[in-house]
């Protein structure tokens, strides 16, 4: 019988995700991922989830302390990269560290070389790719994985709708209360405004001046609440035209900002790129946020930084997000936005 490790969570997709997998014919081993200590009965609540699906289908599941890894590699830049004045996307991070990294790395030493998660996308083995659910697809967080470990991931979601996956779900006793539950986070360590957590080690409500064509026209009340494209939260001596926040001066503790049109973009640089395909030079869409849609564009690879061509502009686009490229729901690669 083949063996795969399941990464568990508590949740409806990885749960049902083991119920797949076993059905498929799978032996299948799961792990919990303990990443952080935020959230009161967090990893109480879940882990009792997850001894419950795991007595259900009579599956034998590890735990795995990874606090220390997360810090490093997830939480610590996270903090950071918001001091810096950009916006972090800790998933796709946490993706290629973490739950395809140090988790693959888990099952290796138990002998298991198969991986699968309950992430909305497809894999065949060579290439990843969007989901059949458009809504829920979470390709363009696994841009940044491996590409050499493709061979060994399952996703059992890939094909199915979420709709549907909650439904069936809800036909086995032992997940109609996970299938009724609420969603989990976005960002699984941030409960609440991020800013909160920001609070804890660095002081992110500094009030500081707003720029305007070289001129202070109002206050903010601190950088670090800011993205490129925000248009509230600051005062500004401008009328009644909507404004929005254009840049971030991190170390002077200021923003400029514009009008829309002052947002507009043609061209985007990405850097420490992780790509699936081999080619400098080549056409493809690219998605510059989770939820934005793709836009058509050619891409020229020089010294490892991609120079990306936009078809139609886009407004407001937020250094260190991912720029992520796909060949129609191919997923192709991506970089960090600079």
């Amino acid at each position: 019988m083949k063996k795969v490790l399941l990464g568990l969570s508590g949740g409806i997709d990885s749960s049902y995700s083991a119920y797949l997998l076993q059905q498929q014919g799978f032996e299948v081993e799961g792990v919990y991922m303990i990443l952080h200590d935020r959230g009161a009965n967090y990893h109480e609540d879940n882990i009792a989830r997850v001894e419950k699906i795991s007595k259900y289908l009579n599956i034998k599941y590890h735990i795995l302390d990874l606090k220390d890894k997360f810090s490093k590699f997830v939480f610590n830049p996270f903090i950071q990269i918001y001091i810096d004045g950009k916006t972090p996307n800790p998933c796709a991070i946490c993706n290629r560290h973490i739950k395809f990294g140090a988790m693959y790395e888990f099952g290796k030493s138990l002998g298991i070389d198969k991986l699968a998660t309950g992430h909305y996308l497809k894999n065949d083995g060579k290439f990843l790719y969007q989901a059949k659910d458009k809504s829920k697809d979470q390709s363009y967080f696994l841009f940044n994985i491996d590409k050499n470990i493709l061979k060994n991931l399952i996703f059992p979601l890939g094909n199915l709708l979420k709709e549907k996956v909650k439904a069936k779900a809800k036909e086995i006793e032992v997940l109609k209360d996970i299938a009724v539950s609420k969603e989990s986070n976005d960002i699984c360590f941030v409960d609440g405004a991020y800013t909160d957590i920001l609070s804890e080690f660095t002081n992110p409500n500094q009030s500081g001046e707003v720029i305007k064509d070289g001129k202070v026209v109002g206050v903010h009340k601190g950088y670090m609440h800011y993205t490129i494209g925000k248009r509230r939260g600051f005062t500004y001596e401008a009328g009644q035209t909507p404004h929005y926040v254009t840049k971030i001066i991190a170390d002077k503790n200021q923003i400029e900002i514009g009008e829309y049109e002052n947002l507009k973009v043609t061209k985007i640089l990405a850097k420490d790129l992780n790509m699936f395909i081999d080619e400098l030079e080549f056409k493809a869409s690219v998605k510059i946020r989770y939820r934005s849609k793709k836009i058509e564009c050619n891409v020229k690879i020089i010294d490892r930084i991609a120079h990306i061509e936009l078809n139609e502009p886009v407004y407001g686009i937020a250094p260190s997000q991912a720029a992520v490229f796909y060949d129609d729901e191919k997923l192709l690669g991506g970089g960090w936005i600079i």
